[in-house]
């Protein structure tokens, strides 16, 4: 326990020296292998996660404890599950699945504390008439109701 506890206390002192980065998973398991999964609100650079890893390392004793490290960053095709990931997406594309396994599919146009609203184009049948028309939905999703959020990347614009 004392081992988990120095390794999140560096880690916590590493992102302290790089405020724009945030940790999005830390786990260590029963063989001591460390693995950190970082973010940040411009993205993240190699020489970021080189100086996280370089910080955690050096200043944890090879002689005490026999560990692996691993510092990465979540990836363009990873779930966000942290609210502050949600910022650096605003006008792309996000598929949502809610608690409740309802699949929303929308441009991300804002986050807040409490959760992100999406808006997409959906078509409808006229309120008048035959046919359908083109309508712009929009929803407010809690990110306590959100059980996966991806965005989509897209290739062609």
């Amino acid at each position: 326990m004392e081992f988990t506890k120095t390794v999140h206390d560096l880690l916590d002192e590493a992102l302290a020296e790089q405020p724009s980065l945030f940790l999005v998973d830390a786990h260590i398991d029963s063989a001591s292998h460390i693995r950190v999964v970082l973010d940040g609100d411009q993205g993240v650079t190699l020489e970021q996660c080189m100086q996280v890893s370089r910080h955690i390392e050096h200043n944890l004793d090879r002689e005490e404890h026999d560990f692996s490290l691993e510092v990465g960053t979540a990836g363009a095709a990873s779930p966000l599950t942290i609210p502050r990931q949600y910022n650096k997406h605003v006008g792309r594309i996000l598929a949502i699945v809610t608690n409740d396994d309802q699949n929303i599919k929308g441009t991300l146009t804002d986050t807040n504390k409490e959760g992100i609203t999406l808006q997409w184009k959906a078509r409808e049948p006229k309120p008048i008439g035959k046919g359908k028309h083109t309508v712009t939905k929009e929803a407010d999703v809690p990110f306590t109701e959100i059980k996966k959020a991806t965005v989509q990347i897209q290739f062609n614009k």
